[in-house]
C-alpha cells in the first residue's frame, strides 16, 4: 500500500480557482488506483497558528519543564499532527496557488511546521546540511494566472521554486513531478485549453506513484 498525503493550499472553490481544479482532478484520479490510501491535508480546515512567540515560547517550556499554556498546547499539536502525516506518508501531492509571487500563508505554516532540524534535516559534524526526509516522494501541483517560466519572469517566482527547493532540496525527497497551470489569466482567450491540457497533465501525474 502506497500512502498519498494530499495537501490543498487553497480554499476558494473550484469555479474561481485553477490550483482547486487540479487537487480535485488529482483526488478522482488517485482514488482510481488500487493499492493507494490517501489522506487529505487541507491547511483552511486545520487549526494551524502561525510560527511566532507562541510556539518558541511552548518549546523553552518543553526543555525546562514548565506548564504549557492552552495556545502553546494547541500550536504543539498542530505542528505534531503535521510531522505525523508527514512521516506516514511514501508520497506527498501539494496543490497550491501563486499569491503574490508565493504560496498562501496556510501553506507556509504547514511547512514551518514540518521544516525543522531533527526531523526533516540535520547539521553534520562539518556544519553542512543533511536531508533526513529523503525516504519520500513528492509532486508538485500549481497554477499561476501570469506567465513565469519565460526568462525575464522566472526569478519573481516564489511559489514553485520555493517548494521545489524546500521539499526536493532542503528535505531531500525526489520530486516525480511538477506540473504547473499558469498564463490563464493573462490569455483569457485561451484560458480553457490551457487549463484543460494542464489537468490532462494532472491526471498522467498519478501513474508515476509506484
Amino acid at each position: 500500500m502506497t500512502n498519498v498525503l494530499l495537501i490543498k493550499g487553497n480554499d476558494r472553490p473550484s469555479t474561481d480557482s485553477v490550483s482547486v481544479k487540479m487537487y480535485e482532478t488529482f483526488l478522482q484520479e488517485v482514488q482510481k488506483k488500487e493499492e493507494v490510501s490517501v489522506t487529505i491535508y487541507d491547511v483552511y480546515a486545520e487549526n494551524t497558528p502561525f510560527m511566532g512567540q507562541v510556539l518558541f515560547s511552548a518549546f523553552n517550556k518543553l526543555q525546562n519543564g514548565s506548564e504549557l499554556s492552552k495556545e502553546e498546547q494547541e500550536i504543539l499539536a498542530a505542528k505534531q499532527k503535521a510531522m505525523d502525516l508527514v512521516t506516514a506518508a511514501d508520497v506527498l501531492v501539494v496543490a497550491f496557488p501563486m499569491w503574490n509571487l508565493t504560496i498562501p500563508a496556510k501553506l507556509q505554516t504547514f511547512i514551518d511546521y514540518i521544516f525543522a532540524a531533527g526531523y526533516a534535516f540535520k547539521y553534520d559534524a562539518q556544519g553542512n546540511m543533511v536531508p533526513l526526509l529523503t525516504d519520500k516522494k513528492v509532486i508538485l501541483l500549481g497554477a499561476r494566472g501570469g506567465v513565469y517560466s519565460i526568462p525575464e519572469m522566472q526569478a519573481l517566482e516564489m511559489s514553485a521554486n520555493y517548494l521545489s527547493n524546500t521539499f526536493g532540496g532542503i528535505f531531500g525527497m525526489e520530486i516525480l513531478d511538477t506540473v504547473i497551470i499558469e498564463g490563464h489569466a493573462a490569455q483569457p482567450s485561451q484560458a480553457e485549453e490551457i487549463i484543460q491540457n494542464g489537468l490532462e497533465k494532472v491526471k498522467e501525474s498519478v501513474a508515476k506513484i509506484s
